[in-house]
């Protein structure tokens, strides 16, 4: 794994930039936000992640160590390639990106392209209990609105192929058992689940 690379900025395009490293030219794609702060001939750092698939090697770049780390995190969650990874960063910072998760807001995720409701729907059940820390508001909330989960577990149902009467059945049975202070999000969905039937 090639962690990060150091070197003179050879070229810059649109897609990526030519880090000249010991006299070999790596070609490092990036996001245009770590582009823009790429000058041909200056100095530059940035964090690397090798992709490698049957017929190519390719090496994505980032401004920093966060950026990459959210990177290999998405491609985690189903149907996520390295493509859809870096269009994430490239339209919204790391740390929107695990507000919008930890707070279940698929329309900040579906500003991205290539990714449409389900595919958020699939992000926020996959990664929210491993996005990690995320930036408290002025508030105290960490980007989920008390009371929210009943919408989010609906549309998570939904996305999941069960219909809107079913998962507004679910979510009706799920409120009567909580009692207190309200569990997590993915506990709340996975009771709903039983309760219709399934597992995941």
């Amino acid at each position: 794994m090639i962690a990060s690379v150091s070197g003179v900025v050879a070229a810059v395009s649109s897609d990526g930039a030519v880090i000249e490293v010991g006299g070999v030219g790596l070609a490092v794609q990036c996001a245009p936000g770590t582009l823009a702060n790429l000058r041909p001939g200056a100095p530059a750092r940035l964090a690397t992640s090798l992709v490698v698939r049957e017929d190519s090697l390719t090496l994505y770049g980032f401004a920093d160590d966060d950026e990459k780390r959210l990177f290999e995190l998405l491609q985690t969650a189903s149907g996520v390639g390295p493509k859809v990874a870096q269009a994430v960063l490239a339209v919204h910072t790391p740390e929107t990106v695990r507000r919008a998760i930890a707070g279940g807001d698929t329309a900040t995720l579906t500003r991205v392209p290539g990714i449409g409701k389900k595919g958020a729907e699939r992000l926020v059940l996959e990664l929210r209990d491993r996005i990690g820390p995320v930036a408290v508001g002025p508030d105290g909330a960490a980007g989920v609105l008390a009371g929210a989960w009943h919408d989010q577990v609906r549309q998570a149902l939904i996305g999941l192929g069960w219909s809107g009467a079913q998962a507004d059945q679910a979510v009706a049975a799920v409120a009567e058992t909580v009692d207190g202070a309200t569990p997590a999000v993915p506990v709340l969905l996975k009771q709903a689940i039983r309760l219709l039937g399934k597992t995941r």
